[in-house]
């Protein structure tokens, strides 16, 4: 069969007079059936449609799919967002029909064993994170930025502090950092990284003053080096009044390893759909669960799992420093238990081996590469690396046409342009999930894609070659963009 047939626009398959199935008239309804349409809304032509037959609808829709990509297909080495395999009994649990039957707003009575759930996780991520208490509200790492800037808010209203409206954040920050601080009503003061990729102590010494409320760190940080200054960090940040916040976006590579809490940070975020097997991508579903020290507890928002006198679990709704609500309920259910379920099912020991794997995959691949691309950060990472392109740049060939060829090889491309300290940035994280062999599979198509740079460079300089749609005309894409599939207003 000819596949390329079925990547058409199911318009372009479109054949006048083609049915699939055909659904009889109603009858006694003398042909037509009443709708009681306002008048105002009917059209006034007969909408195009495409007109194909029901084999052609499948093959479509079906061809359609097997061009999604993600890591059940295939190696997903996306820096920075630790894009792991996800085991499939978790899915299982979090799809049974006891979890999709449950209602929101039954009695708590009635839900013993969901809440349950929720406190045990609760505790769970404490002793992960070295925290005093978590909520399990927010829907994904930025809303979980989002609530623990606004702890960190009412945290300084309530001692009067109401003029630290500054958030410090390090020039290699998710982008999250900044739009986050943006959201929540604070001004962005940007610190500088040194050569090594880790934050400049006496620049943020520089900036810390009487209106700083938070510096938001990541560690390890965007390039894959870990903080190693945390405690002087952490010293200067609370001698200045302010506070410390963990991005939990690169949490993977600590796992057994440190706690953010025993570094001296105050409020944290885990992502969920990064570290604790939920499939990340596609806009969700994800959760990101919002950890504080102690002290801060009763800041975080309500709804609250809290057990009663009586051992049975209840959902407290309204406090006087809590914040106000800030998800439809208690988060997302379904994602908080598959969670637990991989927690449970590795264990301690289990989770502690996560880190170190992740961070010997890295490790493997960036030394397995590094003659032939350009490292600006030498020395030992953490679970991700980043290249500054190709060392031999004199052929033109770019991060992004390196990012193309990999299509071409069944690999999905790494992040690239990003962190932009480097002019080429080519950000690679593999993680503990990934097998020797797919490694060692990646590693020889990129040393085979800077041969090719070298000796065929248009032929990288054109890629993708293989896949659905081949090389497109970017310029013009961006510039006049084709968004319907005939001119509408014709």
């Amino acid at each position: 069969m000819n596949s390329k047939l079925y990547n058409r626009l199911i318009f372009e398959l479109s054949k006048d007079g083609r049915r699939g199935f055909m659904v009889s008239e109603c009858k006694g309804c003398n042909g037509a059936v009443e709708a009681n349409i306002p008048a105002s809304m009917l059209r006034k032509s007969t909408a195009t449609l495409p007109e194909v037959d029901e084999p052609t609808v499948v093959r479509h829709y079906t061809n359609m799919s097997t061009n999604n990509f993600g890591v059940d297909t295939g190696f997903y080495p996306l820096g920075s967002c630790t894009m792991k395999y996800n085991p499939k009994i978790n899915e299982l649990l979090a799809s049974s029909g006891i979890v999709r039957d449950m209602h929101p707003l039954q009695p708590a009575a009635t839900a013993q064993g969901a809440l349950r759930l929720y406190d045990i996780l609760q505790k769970a991520l404490c002793e992960i994170g070295g925290m005093a208490e978590f909520t399990l509200n927010p829907y994904a790492g930025a809303h979980g930025e989002l609530t623990g800037l606004m702890v960190i808010r009412a945290y300084h209203a309530e001692r009067g502090d109401a003029a630290r409206t500054k958030v410090i954040v390090p020039d290699s920050a998710h982008g999250t950092n900044p739009a986050s601080a943006a959201v929540a009503g604070l001004e962005v003061v940007e610190v500088r990284s040194l050569p090594d990729g880790t934050i400049d102590v006496d620049d943020l010494r520089s900036k810390l003053d009487e209106n700083v409320a938070v510096v938001m760190l990541t560690n390890p940080n965007t390039t894959g080096m870990f903080e190693r200054n945390i405690p002087a960090i952490a010293e200067v940040v609370h001698a200045a009044g302010a506070l410390l916040y963990y991005d939990g976006a690169n949490l993977n590579p600590m796992l057994g390893v440190a706690r953010p809490g025993d570094m001296g940070f105050d409020v944290m975020h885990i992502n969920l759909h990064k570290t604790f097997s939920t499939p990340h991508g596609g806009g969700g579903p994800g959760a990101g669960p919002v950890g504080v020290r102690a002290g801060l507890e009763k800041y975080l928002p309500n709804p609250r799992v809290v057990k009663s006198g009586t051992n049975d679990f209840q959902v407290v709704t309204d406090s006087d420093t809590a914040l106000g609500r800030i998800s439809l309920w208690l988060g997302n259910y379904t994602v908080l238990r598959r969670a637990l379920a991989y927690i449970l099912s590795m264990g301690s020991e289990g989770l502690s081996q996560i880190g170190p794997l992740a961070t010997l995959a890295a490790n493997y691949v960036m030394e397995s590469l590094k003659d032939l691309y350009e490292l600006p950060i030498p020395g030992p990472c953490k679970h991700e690396f980043v290249f500054d392109g190709l060392k031999d740049k004199s052929t033109g060939v770019t991060t992004l046409n390196i990012a193309k060829r990999l299509l071409d090889h069944g690999f999905h491309a790494p992040t690239i342009y990003f962190p932009l300290l480097f002019h080429e940035s080519l950000m690679i994280e593999p993680t503990e999930t990934e097998s020797r062999d797919t490694l060692d599979a990646f590693i020889d198509v990129m040393k085979a894609i800077a041969t090719e740079a070298s000796c065929a460079p248009e032929k990288v300089k054109q890629a993708p070659h293989s896949t659905p749609m081949a090389h497109p005309d970017e310029t013009e894409a961006a510039m006049h963009p084709i968004l319907t599939w005939k001119d509408l207003t014709s």
